[in-house]
């Protein structure tokens, strides 16, 4: 080994060093790198299929929309007056504007949708038992919040079709038992819907139902990580079914029966 590969050899040991001082100084005072390292490369059951990708691809779907919906909050204004033209000039002005808005409008929809499918897939497969109640919950309020969120961005637009479909859930979220009438004036803001009322949907769009989305995914992957992931409903592990060296030999034909031994050795 030559004196110039050596020379190399310990340059790129320099680089190396280099490069992942900040991720040590990270991972040293707080472990970060670790945890990361641990969800990415944690061990899953080798018989999982597609169908437990859904709930990853209900969190990129989420995360598409807070991420559009960060750059269309630059543009929009919160306001009666102007909320209408200011969507106008995000979608025919801005430029790439038409495809942020109809990432976020339909990403909406295609949110909820994959948010109903993993739940049921965690329904069909029993991944709502023990110990996995507390994390079934959490879904259940992550598809209520998701649910709540779309509609308060409904109204934002400022247009016909959202004016009067707000309306209409207002009216049917009043004819509530108990808190329902309470309910109604908070989002209304009023007597009428006006400028309190997109004042205060803008906000709930905007800070509120987020905020608590954030929280309650934080505390779903958590337990996702802390419980690992359920295996189909046909695995032997997951249905509790013991292997039997003996049966799965006698099955390829390497092992006879006892009783045929048996029979054969006299007994």
């Amino acid at each position: 080994m030559g004196a110039p590969y050596r020379r190399r050899h310990a340059r790129r040991r320099q680089a190396e060093a280099a490069m992942l001082a900040p991720v040590n100084w990270v991972e040293e005072r707080s472990g970060l790198v670790g945890g990361i390292r641990y969800f990415l490369f944690r061990n899953v059951p080798s018989d999982i299929s597609w169908a437990q990708t859904l709930g990853s691809a209900a969190l990129t779907a989420f995360i598409v929309q807070a991420v559009t919906g960060v750059i269309l909050a630059m543009y929009y204004k919160p306001d009666p007056d102007k909320a209408y033209e200011s969507i106008q000039f995000i979608t025919n002005e801005l430029t790439w504007g038409w495809l942020v808005r109809g990432m976020h409008r339909w990403g909406a929809s295609v949110f909820i949708i994959l948010l109903f499918l993993h739940m049921g897939r965690v329904f069909l497969f029993g991944a709502y038992k023990y110990p996995r109640e507390l994390n079934w919950l959490i879904g259940v309020g992550l598809l209520a919040l998701g649910m709540l969120e779309g509609f308060t961005g409904y109204l934002l637009p400022w247009d016909q079709t959202s004016y009067w479909a707000t309306v209409v859930g207002i009216n049917i979220q009043a004819s509530g038992p108990f808190v329902g009438p309470f309910l109604a004036n908070v989002l209304r803001g009023g007597a009428e819907i006006g400028s309190e009322t997109l004042a205060r949907f803008y906000a709930i769009h905007m800070l509120l139902i987020p905020g608590g989305l954030i929280g309650l995914i934080g505390l779903h992957l958590y337990l996702v990580m802390r419980l690992g992931v359920t295996s189909p409903p046909w695995s032997r592990k997951a249905a509790g079914r013991k292997r039997d060296p003996e049966a799965e030999t006698r099955r390829q034909g390497l092992v006879e029966p006892r009783s045929r031994r048996g029979w054969r050795s006299g007994r």
